[in-house]
């Protein structure tokens, strides 16, 4: 039956749009607090919770279900809708936004929880045969679970962002329970105010994704104490740039990832130190550095060849175009001498058959578990293998003072992969105690010092006195970062929670 096949079809909807609302704030959690692994866990784990206390208040439901499960679905919609938006806000006013994110979620899973078996009880009345009943409703929810795991990552994310998609689902379970009204009219006890909430709801939802690049800009407004000149969310990470007078910032994720005003005291660090120690250094990879910052150092020295990788097409190509960013980077990115691969730096490593004298990993910190990997013994195995037997490999390390265990995990998992390794650091204003670590394959009789290119900040002195550590900047035992066990993400989350 018709009346039938438009039910089976609301669980689909309802089942694909509460994945996305957990999605959502599982990845708005992520974004606001890091620790990627735990904040999901937690929003699955409340939501399987929620769910199992929902059907089973649902047994309390005896009487009026068209109406009920219309109720709950306008509810979801209203709730799932208001969701992004809610927990934004939480976080900039209050001390404590977990508590709503946490009431988002449970509120979210009972409810999810009540709707399929109450559609399972209106199914059955229908058809009469519950075996039927029930293998057909959670054929449709498992499927409309599986659509929305794929849809929010692929399409809603990285065009709408996480605004307009939790509204724009809302729209979705209004529209459900719109479904149930057009097909069920006359079931319905509450009919013409139920036909006038949802009219009402679908173009309040509507109008919140419409105005939800709006309301992104006010929050984001809270997020960043600078003016927002550029701001865009891509199937990977946030990409955010502001700027205040004459100091222009590059955000990914929420996490700054260089200032204007000193990120040249990094970036000579991060090149000029590795270049000095590879005598006539012709071919550089670059593992991240999108912004164009790396390449711009190592365009200095006459007859290099540079290989850049970097995930995100979109943020290279804006380190190309933007005229802000153009200015900064002096148009590295465009030069003929750089070559731009836009794929996972890992994957890259696998199917390279090149050899590089010099290997520049400036990816960001290790604060989630896709970038862990990057620095897992696995990948500097694979680093190894591409480096050339006189060759030098940098690696951006986190900070020695903020992140002891993390920077020296990074050291210890370098030398289980047979590099010899010499950690340094330096002050860069905007974050603090900086580091990285230094490798060969062969061991470095002196640390030879900058050749003769323009920099703002090195100079021989300094770059003696980067090699020398504090007591407080040195950890005790830490263990290497295996693929299978990778510890450094907890060492980073520990740090950020001690100093946030």
């Amino acid at each position: 039956m018709k009346s039938e096949r438009l039910l089976l079809l609301t669980a689909f909807i309802v089942s694909g749009c509460s994945l996305c609302y957990e999605l959502i704030i599982g990845a708005i959690s992520s974004y606001i607090s890091g620790d990627t692994v735990w904040q999901y866990s937690v929003t699955i784990g409340l939501y399987m919770a929620a769910l199992g206390f929902g059907s089973y208040i649902s047994k309390y439901i005896r009487r009026n279900l068209y109406d009920w499960f219309i109720g709950i679905e306008v509810i979801i919609g209203i709730i799932g809708g208001l969701s992004a938006t809610f927990i934004f806000l939480a976080n900039l006013y209050l001390e404590a936004y977990q508590v709503v994110m946490y009431a988002f979620i449970i509120g979210i899973g009972i409810l999810v929880g009540m709707e399929i078996p109450l559609l399972a009880r209106i199914l059955e009345v229908e058809r009469g045969d519950l075996r039927h009943t029930l293998s057909s409703v959670f054929a449709f929810d498992y499927m409309g679970g599986l659509a929305g795991s794929v849809v929010f990552p692929l399409l809603f994310l990285p065009h709408l962002g996480y605004l307009a998609t939790a509204f724009l689902c809302g729209v979705l379970n209004v529209a459900a329970a719109g479904i149930v009204i057009g097909a069920h009219y006359r079931k319905l006890r509450l009919r013409r105010i139920w036909r006038a909430v949802v009219i009402m709801l679908t173009i309040g939802l509507f109008t919140g994704v419409a105005f939800a690049g709006n309301i992104s800009k006010y929050v984001e407004g809270g997020l960043y104490r600078d003016t927002i000149i550029f701001s865009t969310q891509t199937e990977y990470q946030k990409i955010v740039v502001t700027r205040h007078k004459d100091d222009v910032r590059l955000f990914i994720d929420g996490n700054l990832q260089f200032s204007s005003s000193d990120e040249y005291r990094y970036h000579e660090a991060l090149i000029h130190v590795p270049m000095a120690q590879v005598q006539n250094p012709q071919r550089v990879l670059i593992l991240g550095g999108g912004d164009g910052l790396a390449a711009r150092e190592l365009l200095k020295y006459e007859g290099v060849e540079i290989t850049l990788v970097d995930l995100d097409k979109a943020i290279t190509d804006l380190a190309s175009t933007n005229p802000v960013l153009t200015k900064l980077n002096e148009h590295s990115l465009t030069d003929p001498r750089v070559t731009i691969i836009n794929d996972d730096a890992l994957k890259f490593l696998e199917q390279t058959n090149h050899i590089y004298d010099v290997i520049v990993i400036d990816l960001p910190d290790p604060n989630n578990a896709t970038l862990v990997k990057l620095y897992s013994n696995i990948f500097y195995r694979l680093c190894y293998k591409a480096l050339g037997e006189n060759g030098v490999m940098v690696v951006q390390s986190t900070s020695p003072y903020y992140a002891t265990k993390t920077f020296w995990s990074i050291h210890k998992t370098l030398e289980s992969e047979g590099f010899y390794v010499y950690p340094y650091h330096l002050q860069v204003p905007s974050f603090g105690d900086w580091g990285f670590n230094l490798a060969s394959k062969h061991s470095l009789a002196i640390i030879h010092p900058v050749r003769a290119v323009n920099t703002r900040f090195l100079t021989d002195d300094v770059m003696n006195k980067m090699f020398v550590f504090g007591k407080d900047e040195i950890a005790g035992d830490v263990e290497i970062n295996a693929v299978t066990r990778p510890v450094i993400l907890d060492y980073y989350m520990d740090a950020v929670h001690k100093w946030r």
